[in-house]
């Protein structure tokens, strides 16, 4: 039974279909080295503070960092606004005393009464723009070729109230047909004041002021 046992073996390894008799053994196989898992990457995007089990997105919050308010095209409007109302601009009213000379005009006539021939009369309004009332004012006409002093060169007024005027007429000896240049002064007990003067005064004609209006204290006009 023993030697039964390696015939057995013979014929089994006679019989193989390779054609080998003896079969070679197979060589090493060469070293190789191992092949890693290729990872795959999925473009997810990642959300801070977001939960994995439930996907979420988050909301930007822009605070403005200046307020703006309406304009006055687009404000509503409201009785309540407050009306702007001027305030009346301040006059310019001396607290002393103060007055304001304007020669209105001349003419000219032949005095017989004084012995005179040609005299130059000229009409003169005074006004009272100081802040005190002026007492014993008397208003002189002077002229460049006077002659003789006339009894009407200077009218005198007791007085003349704040915000008031008078006109007067005043009258010197003055040269035949000849310009003449004059000048008017103001002297009140409250003092002299600035004179006022023409290099010719112009023929006053028909605007002469009423005769029963002169030496009258009336209120300044505007």
């Amino acid at each position: 039974m023993k030697r039964s046992i390696p015939i057995i073996l013979l014929a089994l390894l006679l019989s193989s279909c390779s054609g080998w008799t003896i079969n070679p053994l197979p060589g090493p196989t060469p070293f190789l080295p191992p092949t890693s898992t290729a990872s795959i990457y999925t473009p997810t995007p990642v959300v801070i503070g977001a939960n994995t089990s439930t996907p979420s997105i988050s909301t930007l919050t822009v605070t403005p960092t200046n307020t703006f308010y309406p304009t006055n095209t687009n404000a509503p409007f409201s009785t309540d606004t407050a009306i702007f109302t001027p305030s009346p601009a301040p006059t310019n009213t001396p607290s002393g005393p103060a007055v304001s000379i304007k020669i209105l005009g001349c003419n000219t006539s032949i005095d017989i009464t004084h012995g005179m021939g040609e005299v130059t009369n000229a009409f003169v309004t005074v006004k009272n723009i100081g802040g005190v009332e002026l007492t014993n004012i008397k208003t002189t006409l002077f002229a460049y070729d006077e002659g003789r002093e006339h009894p009407d060169k200077t009218v005198e007024l007791t007085s003349l109230p704040v915000g008031y005027q008078v006109t007067v007429k005043l009258t010197v000896d003055s040269t035949y047909k000849q310009e003449t240049p004059i000048q008017v002064e103001a002297t009140s007990d409250q003092g002299t004041f600035p004179r006022e003067g023409l290099a010719s005064c112009s023929d006053i004609g028909i605007f002469a002021p009423d005769p029963d209006a002169l030496n009258t204290p009336v209120p300044n006009n505007p």
